[in-house]
C-alpha cells in the first residue's frame, strides 16, 4: 500500500473523532440553545470522551504494546505517535469544557438551579447535610489506608475516590474513599429551588469524620479511566488489515484494563503526581484537572426536576413523532400491500412499525416473522409482539447480536424472553457482528407465499427513535422480500457470501456494490453526481474511490455525522469533494447513498457507514429505493441538509470545520422537518374489505327500514 499517495489527503481518524466531539461542545456554547439543553450537550461531550478513553485509546496502548512501528494508513503515526497527539488534543478540549459548563452553571443560578461548593451553604443547609452525611452516607462507606501493611485498591473504571493524605504521629499513609454507587448522585438541598451538592464533595468535606484519628491534608477526589478490554476483532482494529492476526499471536502482551486517563479535582503535589503515574504506569499527560464533575449523568433528572412554569426557558420545546403522512388510520399491513411506506424518526412515531408486527403476530395468514436486533430499548414493545406471535402459533426467528457494545446484558436478557416464548434465537457469527436492521415477514395470499420487508438505517429500539434521526422503509415489493427471505436463510446456515439481486449485503458484496455505482458516476464525468450521508468515513477503499471521482470531476457531497478520514479541497484529489457535518438537537443516524441526478438516480438506504469494519468485518444490509415519491423525499431531505446554514458546518482541507454563512435565510434541517412532519397531511382512514362489507350491510338496513 503506497502510504505516500494517501497521506496528503487524509487524516487520523481519532484526531478526527476529537474534532467531531468538539462540535457537541460547540452546541453546549451556543446561545440560541435553552440552557438545560445547552448542559445536556456538556454531559453528552463528556460521555463521549469516556467512551473514547476507554475504546480507542485502550486500543492504541494495546496497539502499542505489541507493534509500535505499524503506521497509521492515513497519517503515517505510529501507536504511540497517535496517543500523543491525542493527549495534546484533548487538554485544550479540557479547559473549553470547563469554561462552557462554567458559564451555563452561573446563567442557570437565577432560575433556581444552583450547583453548590460547600463554602456556598448557608448554615441551615450545612447542618442538614451533616446530619444527612453521619445518618447516610458515614455508616455505608468503605475508607482503607495504603501502607506497607494494606495494598493499594484496584480504583474501577470510571468511579469516583476521595483521597487525602493521612498523618498519624510520624507515619504518613494515603487514604482512599470509593463513592459508593447505591448511594445518591447529588444531595438535593431543601427548599423549592433546585439546590443540590455533589456527593464526593461531601464526604470530601467530612473526611476528617472518615478519618478521625489521623491528620488530613491535601484532600482531592480522582477518578480512571481504563481500557475497556475490547475483542480484537471490533472496530479498535478494523482499519488494521492484519492487527487482528497479530492480537490472537501476542495476545498475552496485551495490557488489559491498562489506565489511559487520570482525572482530578484539583491539581496534584508532585509526590502524588509522581505516587499516581507510577501506581497507574501513566505519564503526567494522562492526568487532566477538571474543575466540573467527572459524572454528568444527574443533569437528565435535574431536566426532569425542573417546574413546568420554566420549561419554556430552560428545556427545548417538547416535539411529539408525529403519525406517518403516509398512512391512514387502520391496518398497515393492508397499506404497505398497495404501496411502500418510508418512516422518518423522530419526525414521524415508529408506531406503525410496531403496529405491522402487532397485525402480523395475529394475522392468520402470516406464517413467519424474522428479525436482525442489534439494539433494543429496556422496554420494548417489539419484543412483547414477536413473543407474541410465537405463542400464536407463527415462527419468529430472531438474529440478536449479543456484542452491541454497553448493551450486551441487555440483549443477553431479551434473547431469554424471546426463547421462553418460543422464538427462534440465532446468535451470529464468531468473528462478524450482525449489525443490519432488516425485518421479513411472510403470509400466504390464496396459493402464493408473499412478503412484505422492512429495512431500516437504525436500530429497533423505542426509545433511540425519538432521539436519533433515521429512516425505514416497509416494502411488499416481491422480488426485495425474496433477498430477504435469501438473506435469513443464509443467516441460519451461517453462509456469508450469499448472492442477492437487490439487496447489497457485507461483507460480500456491499462495498463492491457501492464502488461499482460510483464506477458508473466516474463515466459521466462532470455530469456525474454523488451524494452520501453517513456517520463515519474511514475506508481506504472507498476514499480512493472518491478521490478519483472528484478527479473526473464528479460533484461528491458527503454528509458525515462525526469521523470522516478524507480531506475536502485538496488540489488534484478532492476539489469536487464537499463534506458536511450536522451536530443539532438529534443524534444525525441515516445512511443514505445515491448515485446520479433525477428520475436515473439510484438511491440506497441501509445500516452501513463506509468504515473498514461495517464494510468487511459486520454484516450489513442496504436496500434500493424504487418509489418514486419514496426517492424524492429522501433527495428531498439531502437537500434540506446541505442547504442547512445554522447547524451545519463545512470541513475545510487541514480537517477543521468552520459553521456555514447564514446570510438573509437561515436553514436549520431538523427544524425543517419538525415543521414538516407537524404540517404534513394525513390520507383518509382506510375501510378493509370486512368492514366495508359490514358498513355497506348497515348502509343498506337503514335504506331498507325507510
Amino acid at each position: 500500500m503506497g502510504k505516500q499517495e494517501i497521506l496528503d489527503y487524509t487524516q487520523n481518524r481519532e484526531l478526527s473523532w476529537l474534532r467531531f466531539n468538539q462540535r457537541v461542545l460547540e452546541e453546549a456554547r451556543d446561545e440560541t440553545v435553552p440552557l438545560m439543553e445547552r448542559m445536556k450537550f456538556v454531559a453528552i461531550f463528556t460521555s463521549n470522551l469516556d467512551e473514547f478513553f476507554m475504546i480507542r485509546v485502550g486500543s492504541l496502548y494495546d496497539m502499542a504494546a505489541v507493534d509500535n512501528k505499524k503506521l497509521d494508513t492515513k497519517s503515517g503515526m505510529t501507536p504511540k505517535q497517535q496517543l500523543e497527539a491525542i493527549y495534546q488534543a484533548v487538554a485544550p478540549l479540557y479547559k473549553e469544557r470547563d469554561k462552557t459548563y462554567a458559564e451555563i452553571k452561573k446563567q442557570l443560578k437565577p432560575y433556581g438551579v444552583c450547583g453548590m461548593d460547600f463554602k456556598e451553604l448557608e448554615q441551615q443547609e450545612k447542618k442538614y447535610v451533616k446530619k444527612y452525611f453521619k445518618e447516610q452516607i458515614l455508616p455505608v462507606l468503605s475508607p482503607q489506608i495504603v501502607d506497607p501493611n494494606h495494598p493499594f485498591p484496584h480504583l474501577l473504571n470510571k468511579e469516583i475516590y476521595v483521597v487525602a493524605n493521612l498523618k498519624q504521629g510520624s507515619n504518613m499513609m494515603l487514604g482512599i474513599v470509593p463513592v459508593p454507587q447505591y448511594i445518591p448522585e447529588v444531595l438535593y438541598l431543601p427548599g423549592h429551588d433546585i439546590r443540590y451538592i455533589r456527593m464526593e464533595k461531601v464526604i470530601m468535606e467530612y473526611l476528617g469524620l472518615v478519618f478521625d484519628k489521623y491528620e488530613v491534608s491535601d484532600k482531592n477526589y480522582i477518578c480512571v479511566t481504563r481500557n475497556a478490554d475490547i475483542s480484537p476483532d471490533d472496530e479498535a482494529y478494523a482499519d488494521n488489515e492484519d492487527f487482528r492476526f497479530i492480537m490472537k499471536e501476542t495476545l498475552h502482551k496485551r495490557r488489559r484494563m491498562a489506565v489511559v486517563r487520570l482525572e482530578t479535582a484539583s491539581p496534584l503535589g508532585k509526590e502524588m503526581e509522581k505516587y499516581f503515574c507510577d501506581r497507574f504506569k501513566i505519564t503526567p499527560e494522562c492526568i487532566f484537572r477538571t474543575k466540573m464533575p467527572m459524572k454528568l449523568g444527574f443533569i437528565f433528572a435535574i431536566a426532569d426536576k425542573i417546574p413546568d412554569s420554566m420549561k419554556r426557558a430552560l428545556i427545548d420545546e417538547p416535539f411529539v413523532p408525529q403519525p406517518s403522512a403516509s398512512l391512514a388510520d387502520g391496518s398497515v399491513m393492508e397499506q404497505v400491500k398497495k404501496k411502500d411506506v418510508l418512516l422518518s424518526y423522530p419526525y414521524e412515531s415508529m408506531d406503525p412499525f410496531l403496529q405491522l408486527i402487532r397485525e402480523a403476530a395475529s394475522d392468520p395468514d402470516v406464517m413467519t416473522i424474522k428479525i436482525t436486533i442489534y439494539r433494543l430499548a429496556k422496554k420494548a414493545r417489539l419484543v412483547e409482539y414477536l413473543c407474541a406471535a410465537a405463542e400464536n402459533g407463527k415462527e419468529v426467528t430472531a438474529l440478536i447480536e449479543l456484542r452491541a457494545r454497553f448493551d450486551e446484558q441487555n440483549n443477553i436478557d431479551w434473547s431469554e424472553r424471546m426463547e421462553e416464548a418460543g422464538c427462534r434465537v440465532l446468535y451470529g457469527f464468531e468473528d462478524y457482528k450482525v449489525h443490519s436492521k432488516l425485518c421479513l415477514i411472510t403470509y400466504r395470499n390464496k396459493n402464493e407465499i408473499r412478503y412484505i420487508t422492512q429495512v431500516g438505517t437504525g436500530n429497533y429500539n423505542e426509545k433511540t427513535a425519538k432521539m436519533y434521526t433515521d429512516y425505514s422503509l416497509i416494502t411488499s415489493n416481491q422480488e426485495i422480500g425474496e433477498d430477504a427471505a435469501v438473506f435469513f436463510k443464509n443467516m441460519s446456515i451461517g453462509n456469508l457470501d450469499g448472492v442477492y439481486n437487490h439487496l447489497i449485503v457485507s461483507p460480500t458484496s456491499l462495498k463492491q456494490k457501492v464502488l461499482a455505482l460510483m464506477d458508473d458516476e466516474i463515466r459521466k464525468g462532470s455530469h456525474g453526481r454523488i451524494v452520501m450521508k453517513m456517520n463515519s468515513l474511514t475506508d481506504m477503499d472507498f476514499i480512493r474511490k472518491v478521490s478519483e471521482a472528484s478527479q473526473a470531476g464528479v460533484k461528491i457531497d458527503l454528509i458525515v455525522r462525526g469521523i470522516c478520514c478524507i480531506l475536502p479541497g485538496i488540489q488534484g484529489r478532492t476539489e469536487n469533494l464537499n463534506v458536511t457535518s450536522i451536530v443539532g438537537r438529534y443524534l444525525e443516524h441515516p445512511r443514505v447513498f445515491v448515485f446520479g441526478t433525477g428520475d436515473d438516480a439510484k438511491v440506497y438506504i441501509g445500516s452501513a457507514d463506509m468504515m473498514t469494519r461495517n464494510t468487511e468485518k459486520r454484516v450489513e444490509v442496504a436496500c434500493p429505493i424504487f418509489d418514486p415519491k419514496i426517492r424524492k423525499k429522501l433527495m428531498h431531505d439531502l437537500n434540506v441538509m446541505l442547504a442547512d446554514n445554522v447547524k451545519a458546518r463545512k470541513m475545510l482541507s487541514d480537517g477543521t470545520y468552520r459553521k456555514k454563512v447564514q446570510g438573509d435565510r437561515p436553514v436549520n434541517a431538523q427544524e425543517t422537518f419538525m415543521k414538516e412532519a407537524l404540517n404534513a397531511r394525513r390520507p383518509a382512514a382506510v375501510v378493509h374489505k370486512k368492514e366495508k362489507e359490514s358498513l355497506f350491510g348497515k348502509i343498506f338496513g337503514i335504506f331498507r327500514r325507510k
